[in-house]
């Protein structure tokens, strides 16, 4: 699969992932707060399923 996300777009994914994982960790959160790992995980390969699937593709070509 290629690459779909720019990469302001990955370290904002990346960010985000770390922020609610992070959350979750410390007990500030739910549990819930572990779905950060989807936004983390698809910004470090750079490929959002979703995006495929729809057709978006953020990345410089």
């Amino acid at each position: 699969m290629k690459c779909n996300l720019g990469h302001t777009e990955r370290v904002l994914r990346m960010t985000l992932g770390l922020t609610l994982m992070g959350l979750a960790g410390f007990g500030i959160t739910g549990a819930w707060a572990w779905i950060g790992i989807v936004p983390l995980v698809t910004g470090m390969v750079g490929i959002c399923p979703v995006y495929s699937l729809l057709g978006i593709n953020t990345s410089k070509k």
